[in-house]
């Protein structure tokens, strides 16, 4: 039974009745008097130089009133990180994918705008298109960017221990090479924005489909020569993200610049086509791993190479590189381990965070081998796991600290709950039973720019009646329930109801916050609503302290009642004076009746004004010293196992899975409903990705499938029953122990798939997607091996 009357429980989500009845406005529902419609237009070769751009067609038709080229906005640099600046917001010189943007156009309506682009002329001169890893890499390989040979964009060397020392000490060592493809986020909102600049105050406002209007505000106010208070960001509702809107895309300064030059607002949108043609999705990756173990299963060293296929631009490239390494460090206990990581320009769509940003694909490979090493030793998947298990107080050997880490308590959850001994091993030919964990930041150690910067603040005040709290906060939420977890956090520590608890979010003007990304938002902007919440309720009761001449250390507030911990004292005249003042605004108390919050937030107002709490939080100094150190590095750690059963036809190697149990420590669920849907949620997006989802291109660099009818995601006819069991580990940086849960559940999702795959047809599987083709044909290659040897 809980310890806490709000969280820890199963609540309605507050924006539920919104979304439900229709009255959520998304950007695509919004419109302004006078608003402009704006298009884009995008190049329709994968790489070549820019001789010359011809607007003038377009400026003459009918309904246009703004064209714009990277003569008027400018040629600052801008990107995701700093320290990889390589993105203009229109191509000048070359375009290096099919869909780089050169220039937008702002017109009476849609139509006349898309029309108008279509007018824009554009002299090219074709260069090679590098559409792999191997054609970029290759010494004759034009450079897509002049200041990175081989079209490395970035490199990372990292060893921790000494691993030729670890694999001198293991008695089997097993070496595989792994393949992913290129995957898209899916969601089902496209990105659009709408910008609306005012001339006379010179203060422009972005409405947008981000997960991060820091962020936003951040590039905007730098490309578009502004000052940050000029420039806000407001996101309205959302319709998912999985990382690909947690950076700033072109069509939002595209949009703020003809809205600049027109003095009107100015509405755009990506068509679904554009959406794949933006990117910034999954990498493509390719892991080599060799792992050393002894006798008794013991891990002692790990290699792993990786490269990455990063498109045209880096995007979040540089974070994905390092996390793809970095992120192996933990959960088991490993000695020694190096990492060579190379993310490489090619001319596609750039690619950048995705659920699970960095680790997924390293976790599928790596799962993998240990299930080989334990069934060459002898030794059960789930025993070799915990055999080699970290614990709450270890630290990994790239310096994150487990401050907790519920892993054992999830491995033995999924086990039981599967009954995992009564059919490892004794299942019929054709169905196969597979497990894997994994691991993942419970938010980002440090902000995406250099900065001391808070990474959350919040207010919250009380109105003036006292009948309702108001939390002010930057978050995002974008679909995964952070307005309902803030707001219980800040009904918890006041101890009143959820629905006196009114949240407005996502909009600059509130504060700061980063945004929706690297499952950061419980933890971080949990503790800023703490922190603010708590002053709130401290002030209530310092008044009432006061007025009553007894200790505020005797009093709580439960249930919006206040507790008088010892004896109660006389507040009869404090009830009088709450009385006269709401006379004609609420029913009267009876003298009987206890005091509650109401009367003692108004009798606080009387005192003191308006009753509020400014919350922040950053994290204290975390990791190591090393270069890149900070990518991986978070206050806390998420952990979790999963289970997949499944069956496998031999004879066209379609995939049906059967059953999923997924067990994932988030330190305390604040909403116990929303955290089983991010865990459900999590294993659906790893079971498309590991099943059927692929983006795909032709020769000359097209996406062929840039729809949700060709590009394959899970079903609710897809999807098997689904146990999601919560462990919960108390994290003690965390607000009431609350810990991450949003992409760490994705982690073990393929490798569990592949796992079961092996159990069910004895054949490994070393490249996604697992379509039937793939597997039929893995089927027959082994029977030919085995037939010819």
């Amino acid at each position: 039974m809980s310890n806490y009357d709000v969280i820890n429980s199963n609540a309605p989500r507050v924006d539920t009745p919104a979304k439900a009845n229709g009255k959520a406005i998304f950007i695509d529902d919004m419109s302004m008097p006078d608003m402009l419609y704006g298009a884009l237009l995008q190049s329709p070769i994968a790489h070549g130089k820019i001789l010359n751009i011809d607007v003038s067609e377009a400026k003459k038709l009918k309904g246009v009133k703004a064209v714009a080229t990277a003569k008027e906005a400018g040629l600052i640099p801008y990107g995701v990180s700093p320290a990889r600046y390589d993105e203009n917001v229109f191509c000048h010189d070359r375009v290096r994918y099919i869909g780089d943007e050169i220039a937008a156009v702002a017109a009476v309506d849609l139509e006349t705008a898309m029309e108008a682009a279509s007018l824009i002329k554009v002299d090219y001169e074709e260069l090679p298109a590098l559409l792999t890893v191997e054609e970029a890499m290759a010494e004759s390989a034009p450079l897509l960017h002049d200041k990175y040979p081989q079209n490395i964009c970035a490199q990372v060397n990292q060893e921790f221990g000494d691993f030729e020392a670890g694999l001198k000490e293991a008695d089997i060592i097993k070496t595989t090479t792994f393949k992913s493809k290129r995957q898209d986020g899916a969601f089902l909102e496209p990105q659009g924005c709408i910008a609306d600049f005012n001339k006379l105050t010179e203060n422009i406002t972005l409405y947008s489909s981000t997960q991060v209007p820091h962020y936003v505000q951040r590039i905007l106010s730098m490309v578009l020569k502004l000052p940050i208070g000029k420039v806000r960001v407001i996101k309205p509702y959302l319709g998912a993200g999985f990382g690909i809107k947690a950076g700033t895309n072109t069509m939002e300064i595209a949009a703020c610049i003809l809205s600049m030059q027109t003095g009107k607002p100015v509405k755009m949108n990506y068509s679904r086509e554009q959406v794949f043609m933006f990117g910034r999705a999954r990498h493509q990756f390719t892991h080599t791993m060799i792992t050393g173990a002894k006798k008794n299963g013991t891990l002692t060293a790990l290699k792993n190479e990786c490269y990455l296929d990063g498109g045209a631009y880096t995007s979040f490239g540089i974070a994905t590189v390092y996390y793809s390494g970095s992120l192996l460090g933990g959960p088991y206990k490993l000695p020694n381990m190096k990492y060579d990581g190379y993310r490489i320009y090619t001319n596609k769509p750039a690619c950048g965070a995705q659920r699970g940003h960095g680790g997924v694909i390293a976790r599928a490979c790596w799962e993998q081998q240990l299930d080989m090493i334990s069934e060459e030793l002898g030794i059960d998947p789930i025993e070799l796991r915990l055999k080699n298990m970290m614990v709450t107080g270890d630290i990994t050997c790239n310096d994150f600290n487990m401050s907790s880490l519920g892993m054992k308590e999830c491995i033995e959850a999924i086990r039981d709950s599967s009954e995992w001994n009564k059919k490892k091993g004794k299942l019929p030919k054709g169905k196969g039973i597979g497990m894997a964990c994994g691991f993942f930041v419970s938010g980002a150690g440090y902000p995406i720019y250099r900065s001391d910067t808070y990474h959350s603040t919040a207010v919250v005040k009380l109105t003036e009646d006292g009948g309702t709290a108001l939390l002010y906060t930057a978050s995002s939420e974008i679909g995964q329930g952070s307005d309902t977890t803030m707001a219980m956090i800040t009904a918890e520590i006041l101890g009143i109801d959820l629905s006196d608890v009114r949240i407005e979010s996502g909009d600059t003007d509130f504060g700061v916050d980063l945004g929706a990304y690297s499952s950061r938002q419980t933890l971080m902007t949990g503790h800023a609503v703490y922190d603010a919440a708590k002053q709130v309720k401290e002030q209530i009761l310092e008044v009432l302290a006061k007025e009553l001449n007894i200790a505020v250390e005797d009093m709580d507030i439960k249930k919006g009642i206040i507790v008088f911990k010892k004896s109660q004292p006389d507040f009869s005249k404090l009830r009088e004076i709450y009385i006269k003042e709401h006379r004609g605004w609420t029913d009267n108390p009876k003298p009987e009746d206890p005091l509650t919050f109401k009367e003692a937030s108004r009798i606080a107002f009387l005192a003191k004004g308006i009753i509020s709490g400014n919350g922040k939080y950053k994290p204290h100094q975390l990791g190591g010293k090393f270069k890149g150190a900070a990518v991986g590095t978070s206050p806390a750690y998420g952990c979790s196992a999963q289970i997949v059963e499944l069956t496998v036809d031999k004879e066209t190697g379609q995939i049906t899975i059967d059953n999923m149990t997924d067990a994932h420590d988030c330190g305390l669920a604040i909403n116990r409903v929303s955290v089983e849907g991010q865990m459900e949620g999590s294993l659906s997006m790893g079971l498309g990705e590991a099943m059927f989802e692929e983006v795909k291109f032709d020769s000359k660099g097209q996406i062929i499938n840039a729809d949700l009818a060709e590009y394959k995601i899970p079903t609710a006819l897809d999807m098997p029953p689904v146990k999601a069991i919560i462990v919960e580990s108390s994290e003690p940086n965390g607000p009431f122990g609350a810990k991450e849960v949003g992409e760490g559940a994705i982690m073990p999702t393929i490798p569990a798939i592949l796992n079961a795959v092996y159990d069910a047809i004895g054949v490994r599987i070393f490249e996604l997607p697992l379509t039937p083709e793939r597997v039929y044909q893995a089927i027959e290659d082994y029977k030919n091996k085995k037939a010819s040897s």
